[in-house]
């Protein structure tokens, strides 16, 4: 049976999360929940990125014990699966998880085995908010694009990577999508950074300079590891990389894929950094590295450090699990950036979810317990010429759609996988129109209501099962509204999905 290990990035946790990163928890449980219902044997992993110099400043401001501020905000972002309905399979804390540390210290020894770790002296200019040095020429106006804000000058002795020698094999693998980075331009993106150079890079902090958080580098107390050599090895650290085994075996050494879910802000790390190290360590690369964009609030950058935030767990509270979720996955173009607003999430929830989903299933059961009892009519073909013979494109929409949803995951589109579900409810709202049930019901044309409703009702159970990676919980309600009992009766009609004030 094909396996698929399935990764969200982990964030810091300086502070609580926003909706950006409910987005790509949002993404990675819809390829989890679609792979596990085509048969593969999936893991969703998540966790939280708890040995950052960021968290350790956070903490300090809040006048906070370090390890009691990242437990509570790891807590806050650990949770949103309840409200998110996340089926997420593992959670890593890097600080907490007797996983972590060994585990990254295996990568690093694996590296320095290489020949591939080496200590100099490194001034640079250094963004703590990204944990990144950049060159003067990385700098917009002497700022750091990310952020905006002005870095720090560092002089310190480092351990450094050898990156540069891997830099061929990297432009060759992701070249010839032997790991497919998408979408397109994202590839080109990464490309374009090889063929300018890679320099080697700094893979160590001094201790006192990370405030004594973090690991310590193998055999040299006064450096710890960089957090984001720390933050990527919790991908293999999750596997109990540190003693190998089962899951080492079944979920990366044996994968058909290994595919990891990010934000444009952290592609170089994800594409460059992390195969390179992987290289050296004599380990697989990822298959599949998927770049989302930011989520925007009035155009400025929704995050942590920008001040401009939007709470999944309010909005979840106020508006329900299935409209964010929805909103996340109609709105979002692939690998773009969207602006967010309350107004959008309502307005798409109350057109499409409300009015067409919810309304679709409520009047096609109604219908079929004012006319029949509530006992579900057996499909038959329709007389040509008659009204229910035009069934074409509501058959056509839902034949099409398992196939439309597979092709379009596949290249990670979530809205056009979106679009081949709705387009169901779309043909199935306009057949119950072009076919006027309560009028063949008044003219008692008990066979062509029949094989109305039959079409009907059929359209509403295969919404029930196409949007199940989507929307789960709607998904179930909708498939036990549409389920006959063992006398072939359906449930009383119910509101499924209610219009949003």
């Amino acid at each position: 049976m094909t396996s698929t290990y399935i990764t969200t990035t982990i964030p810091y946790v300086n502070a609580r999360p926003h909706l950006g990163h409910a987005l790509e928890l949002v993404q990675a449980d819809v390829l989890a929940r679609h792979r596990r219902a085509a048969g593969e044997q999936v893991r969703f992993q998540a966790g939280t990125d708890d040995n950052s110099l960021k968290n350790v400043l956070a903490a300090q401001a809040a006048g906070t014990d370090v390890q009691e501020f990242v437990d509570a905000n790891a807590a806050a972002f650990t949770g949103l699966a309840r409200p998110l309905s996340l089926s997420v399979d593992d959670l890593i804390r890097t600080s907490s998880d007797p996983r972590h540390r060994p585990g990254v210290e295996r990568l690093w020894r694996a590296c320095a085995a290489r020949g591939d770790l080496y200590r100099r002296h490194y001034e640079g200019l250094y963004c703590v908010g990204c944990e990144q040095f950049y060159t003067d020429a990385e700098l917009a106006g002497g700022r750091c694009p990310e952020h905006g804000t002005l870095p720090e000058p560092v002089s310190e002795v480092n351990w450094f990577f050898r990156l540069s020698r891997y830099a061929g094999q990297l432009r060759d693998l992701i070249a010839d999508a032997a790991i497919r980075v998408e979408p397109a331009g994202r590839r080109n993106e990464v490309l374009a950074l090889i063929d300018g150079g890679l320099a080697d890079f700094s893979v160590s902090r001094s201790t006192e300079r990370a405030r004594g958080w973090g690991i310590p580098v193998p055999g040299d107390p006064d450096q710890v590891i960089y957090v984001w050599w720390d933050a990527l090895g919790n991908y293999l650290a999750a596997l109990d990389y540190a003693s190998g085994g089962a899951n080492l075996d079944r979920w990366w050494d044996g994968a058909a894929r290994r595919v990891h879910l990010l934000g444009k802000g952290v592609l170089r790390f994800h594409a460059v950094y992390w195969p390179a190290m992987l290289l050296s360590a004599g380990e697989a690369v990822p298959t599949d590295i998927v770049v989302h964009g930011y989520l925007t609030d009035g155009g400025r950058k929704i995050s942590k450090s920008s001040g401009a935030t939007v709470d999944p767990y309010d909005l979840v509270d106020r508006y329900g699990t299935d409209a964010v979720r929805w909103w996340l996955l109609r709105e979002v173009p692939r690998g773009a950036d969207a602006d967010f607003t309350v107004e959008r999430l309502v307005g798409r929830a109350n057109d499409e979810l409300a009015n067409g989903f919810g309304n679709l299933v409520n009047r096609v059961v109604s219908m079929i317990h004012r006319y029949r009892g509530g006992h579900v009519p057996a499909a038959t073909a329709a007389a040509p010429g008659s009204a229910a013979s035009g069934s074409a494109a509501l058959a056509a929409a839902t034949g099409n759609a398992p196939g439309l949803i597979a092709a379009a995951l596949d290249d990670f589109d979530f809205r056009r996988a979106t679009e081949a579900v709705w387009r169901i409810a779309d043909e199935a709202n306009r057949y119950v129109n072009r076919t006027r049930p309560w009028d063949l019901a008044k003219a008692g044309d008990d066979a062509e209501l029949a094989a109305v409703l039959a079409a009907l009702l059929a359209a509403c159970q295969a919404i029930g099962t196409h949007l199940a990676p989507f929307l789960p919980d709607a998904a179930a309600r909708i498939a036990r509204q549409c389920a006959p009992d063992a006398a072939g009766c359906l449930p009383s009609p119910a509101p499924l999905l209610p219009r949003l004030a």
